[in-house]
């Protein structure tokens, strides 16, 4: 696992753009995030892309996870989110966004497969360890599925909506199999209410408490994160030697 310490938010949106961008190639296969961390690499992506600095076409994009019970035209379904938030403004096609469906979750599986595998997936980490909606006690082999949402999780989505009863409660979500199975694993975490989950993914027990601490086991994660958010890693001074030090 290599560990990327930034002073602040836009330096990791601009670390994660450019981890991110080296896959925008024709065939190219990305695994997108929702929530408020990854806007401003989205932001940064687009702002590349409207330069000419990234080539969209040819690349498709598999959303980690989808409420069940709202349509894809509620303004909250993670495929409108996403289409306003980063296909539409890179000018891609629709039919090239790919969100899993709660009436045939285990197809999502055969779409990646045909699509050739994620080739990175970008992730966000919840304050309780979560990735995607692995809540934790998830199987870490787990495929996709439906879940049922942490109350944490609920209070925490409950600021896209009216008010926290109007979150669903069920999602489908990529499980930690699936995810597992992406060639390259990209988690960006900013702001002090991270730090507790950062700690505990980077150098905490590999462990269902801690879903998103599978990315210890893959053969190529990358975490970029604030100092706020690594404000609990012991090994802030290594991570930092072993960035300045990497072999030519």
């Amino acid at each position: 696992m290599e560990v990327i310490i930034r002073d602040s938010a836009a330096e990791v949106a601009m670390v994660a753009a450019d981890i991110l961008g080296g896959y925008f190639r024709p065939g190219g296969v990305i695994g997108v995030a929702t929530g408020s961390t990854p806007l401003a690499t989205y932001a940064e992506i687009i702002a590349r892309a409207r330069a000419g600095r990234l080539k969209t076409r040819g690349v498709d994009f598999f959303a980690l996870d989808e409420y069940v019970g709202l349509g894809r035209d509620h303004p909250q379904s993670y495929y409108q989110t996403l289409r306003c938030e980063l296909i539409d403004p890179l000018g891609v096609e629709p039919a090239r966004l790919h969100v899993p469906d709660a009436a045939a979750a285990e197809r999502y599986e055969d779409e990646i497969a045909a699509a050739g595998g994620i080739d990175c997936q970008l992730l966000g980490v919840g304050k309780n360890g979560h990735i995607g909606f692995n809540e934790p006690g998830s199987s870490l082999n787990s495929l996709t599925r439906w879940k049922t949402l942490h109350p944490q999780t609920v209070a925490d989505n409950s600021r896209f909506f009216a008010s926290a009863d109007e979150v669903p409660r069920h999602v489908v979500t990529q499980g930690l199999g699936t995810i597992q199975r992406a060639g390259h694993l990209l988690l960006i975490a900013t702001g002090a209410n991270k730090q507790d989950a950062v700690a505990g993914l980077v150098e905490g027990p590999l462990s269902a408490a801690c879903p998103a601490s599978i990315l210890q086991w893959h053969r190529h994660a990358t975490v970029v994160v604030d100092a706020a958010a690594a404000a609990g890693l012991r090994n802030r001074e290594y991570y930092a030697f072993v960035e300045a030090n990497k072999p030519n």
